[in-house]
């Protein structure tokens, strides 16, 4: 590459538990014969998805080339965090040839986008290309709304009413500022689940944008990197809900960390997040825990009542299997205390 190119780097973006480490994590194991680097911005200080990710790491995308942003979403924390991390990812001997940001759930990616006009970095790297990511049975059964078709219905009636809940909002930038959508978890949805979300993302969409359905993150590189959308100067195309604040915050949501004893089964854990979920209103819940009898890691990962959970390396002497989750929920939703209360006996 030469010195005088822009680095190509692709955003993507998505609602929690959308998908956005299972792709990420196959963009690199599928490089195309591209040097890879990977920004992973969290919520929530447990580092799941950075170790997903590291776990994954090949020649094409080492260890070294991928770095988390944990103190915070990337978009309020652009001096900070995201430049210097930039900076240093560029600095790398090899350079990478292609930087992909995983953003945080809860990330809008318009201000990420305004971050690439920073002078020391806007004449050195350009935005590939936005991908969000849509669970679509989540879309289907409109969770990003109280109800979709009441919303829909009071709209038609009067354009001034805004019925939105924050949740929508975030879903709804994200969708906005997109050049492809990744639309996952079909089989979940099944065809007419599909067919509902592909209307609700139509309807939701300032411009057409392309909707393409993925299963398990599984996606040729050549479809989504490469793009050449040069985004942070097509801003105005990006409509947002906090165009004209200066300020992105977070504030409707919160997140809590517990620590867990070792579990007696896996199955029963489960359980007691998908019972979790229910009860509290909770969005998303993901780390680790240790299981009796078990020399592996048990890696959970829950999507509202949605859970899934799998072994997915031993316990590293270090480590002294200390399981951690990261429970996410609207502020008004998180109780520590009956979160704790629920997954610790």
């Amino acid at each position: 590459m030469s010195t005088l190119e822009k680095l190509p780097v692709t955003v993507i973006t998505g609602f929690l538990g959308a998908g956005k480490t299972t792709l990420v994590r196959n963009l690199m194991q599928n490089p195309q014969g591209k040097r890879l680097a990977v920004v992973v911005n969290e919520f929530g200080d447990v580092g799941v998805d950075g170790d997903i990710l590291k776990s994954c790491a090949i020649p094409d995308c080492p260890a070294e080339n991928i770095m988390e942003l944990a103190n915070g979403c990337i978009c309020c924390t652009v001096a900070d965090d995201f430049i210097p991390t930039i900076e240093a990812l560029m600095a790398l001997e090899p350079r990478p040839e292609h930087i992909i940001i995983e953003t945080s759930g809860l990330a809008l990616p318009k201000p990420l986008l305004k971050a690439f006009d920073w002078p020391d970095i806007r004449s050195k790297i350009t935005v590939d290309g936005v991908i969000a990511l849509a669970d679509a049975e989540a879309v289907a059964a409109g969770r990003f709304a109280t109800d979709v078709a009441k919303v829909d219905a009071q709209r038609e009636a009067d354009d001034s009413i805004d019925h939105e809940t924050p949740l929508s909002e975030v879903f709804e930038d994200q969708i906005s500022c997109a050049d492809i959508i990744l639309l996952t978890k079909p089989d979940l949805a099944g065809p007419d689940g599909v067919a509902k979300a592909k209307e609700v993302i139509a309807a939701e969409s300032p411009r057409p944008i392309p909707v393409v359905e993925v299963a398990e993150g599984v996606m040729d590189p050549r479809v989504i990197l490469g793009l050449n959308a040069a985004a942070e100067d097509d801003m105005e195309a990006r409509p947002s809900h906090h165009d004209g604040h200066h300020d992105h915050e977070h504030d409707d949501f919160e997140s809590v960390v517990i620590d867990l004893p070792e579990q007696v089964d896996a199955a029963r854990f489960a359980e007691r997040i998908e019972r979790l979920a229910k009860d509290q209103n909770i969005l998303r819940v993901k780390g680790y825990a240790a299981v009796k009898g078990k020399p592996m890691r048990l890696l959970v990962q829950a999507v509202g009542a949605r859970v899934r959970h799998q072994f997915d390396r031993p316990w590293k002497p270090e480590e002294g299997r200390r399981g951690r989750v990261v429970v996410i929920a609207e502020h008004d939703d998180i109780k520590p205390d009956a979160i704790c209360a629920a997954l610790v006996d």
